[in-house]
Formats: C-alpha cells, sequence, structure tokens
C-alpha cells in the first residue's frame, strides 16, 4: 500500500480569477497558507477574506470589546502584506460559532456577493493529526464553508438572499482546505514565504502573549518549516499544502 504521507502533492490549479478566503479567526489564514495567497495576488488575481469572528476571546488579558478592534485592526495589516485590500467580518461570536443554517446562509451571501471560482477554507476535521484537538470554531466554519460552496448555487437554499439582490452562484469550481491532515495539492510558497512573516507578524499583540520567543523568529521558523515540510512532497520546493475538493 502506498504510504499517503510520502504521495506527491500535485500543483493547485490555476485556471481561476477570484477567491474568497473564509476561516474562523484572525491570524487563521495567516498559520495557514498566506504565501499562497501572495503567489495568487502577485499574479492578478483577486483573493477577499471573510471571518467568522473578530477574535475578540483570543487574548486573555484583553476584554472582548477591546480585543475585537485590535485584532481586526491587526488583520486588515495582515492582509495588505500579502495583497489583500478586502476582509469582511460576519459577527459571529468568538469561540462559540455554532455549524448550522444560520453559518451557512452568512456564507452562502458572500459566496454569492464576491462569485469566486475558488474557495479557500481551515481544517473542519476533529484533529490537526495525532493527538492534536481542533477546535470547534475551526470545524464549524470550515463545514459550513464546504456547505455553502453548494447552497450559493441553488436559488431554492435560502431563497431570501435573491431577494435581497444576491443571485445564485454556481461558479464555485473547488474548495481548497488549509491545514488539513489529507493534502492532496500544494502551491509553491517560494516567492511568497517572506511576505508570510510578515502578514503573521502583523498579529503582533496575540503572538506576543501565544509564545515567549521573539515574534519574528517565531513566525518566521513555524512557517518556515511547515513550507520545507511540505516541500518533501512538491519536488523540494516549499510550499502550502491545500486538500482539494472539486465541485
Amino acid at each position: 500500500m502506498t504510504d499517503p504521507a510520502g504521495t506527491p502533492l500535485e500543483p493547485l490549479p490555476g485556471d481561476w480569477r477570484r477567491a474568497l478566503a473564509v476561516v474562523a479567526h484572525p491570524d487563521d489564514l495567516e498559520y495557514g497558507c498566506a504565501a499562497a495567497v501572495a503567489s495568487w495576488t502577485d499574479g492578478g488575481r483577486e483573493v477577499t477574506y471573510l471571518l467568522a469572528t473578530r477574535g475578540e476571546a483570543g487574548i486573555d488579558t484583553l476584554a472582548p470589546e477591546e480585543c475585537g478592534a485590535l485584532r481586526e485592526r491587526e488583520q486588515r495589516e495582515s492582509a495588505a502584506e500579502v495583497g489583500v485590500d478586502r476582509v469582511e467580518f460576519l459577527d459571529h461570536r468568538d469561540g462559540v460559532v455554532e455549524y448550522g443554517v444560520p453559518l451557512r446562509r452568512d456564507i452562502a451571501a458572500a459566496i454569492r456577493r464576491h462569485r469566486p471560482e475558488l474557495v479557500v477554507t481551515l481544517n473542519h476535521r476533529e484533529t490537526w493529526g495525532g493527538g492534536s484537538w481542533n477546535t470547534p470554531d475551526h470545524v464549524a466554519v470550515g463545514r459550513a464553508t464546504l456547505d455553502a460552496a453548494a447552497d450559493a448555487g441553488n436559488r431554492w437554499i435560502f431563497p431570501e438572499l435573491a431577494a435581497q439582490g444576491l443571485e445564485p452562484w454556481d461558479g464555485v469550481r473547488w474548495v481548497a482546505v488549509a491545514g488539513s491532515t489529507s493534502p492532496t495539492h500544494a502551491v509553491d510558497a517560494t516567492a511568497g514565504l517572506e511576505r508570510a512573516v510578515r502578514s503573521l507578524l502583523a498579529h503582533r499583540t496575540y503572538l506576543q502573549v501565544l509564545t515567549d520567543e521573539d515574534p519574528e523568529a517565531y513566525a518566521r521558523g513555524f512557517l518556515t518549516r511547515n513550507a520545507e515540510e511540505t516541500g518533501k512532497r512538491f519536488g523540494g520546493r516549499p510550499a502550502v499544502a491545500f486538500e482539494l475538493f472539486a465541485r
């Protein structure tokens, strides 16, 4: 039997113009796939970020009302580092995001509004592999995003969206899941890795409470190690891995 860990990763398809990246919190994309985003925007593609929360429960020493505004500001700065100027928030509550119809509707509405061919999200499974447990917010948003990609194209699911001027969009061709334990494809991170480091480093307040390590050393080390490890399955080039679901 072929060892999945040693199976080469295929290049992620590149014949698309618009992407919508949907995650739960500020910093999720920076840990997951900012180097890929940088390469996409370099190529003239449009990428929009959609965050379910403002990450207001993420820093123990800051009250949510203060923390949410701070993390939103850092997220916008972070996105700009990789060429993304459109960042939207759904204002679900951090830490208690629930999978269900309201979340699916919110994401489907964004898909109809932005009309992407590629949708990106984060690991929707219960673990990161081994004994590392995933958070409920990641699971809920990832799963709802996979469902909403189909919901957006069906006029009889959430018909109220059409009444708001959001006509069905059945143009999503792929959903790419970053941080998956079962990756199938990858994007070369060589050109975007340095900007990905700066993008993660823009979350400086969060990083300062997350680790005692120097924030820049932490960000650079984390992203470089991951890219190099993925590169072992991508021709030796540093890369960002995705599990790709075609539609």
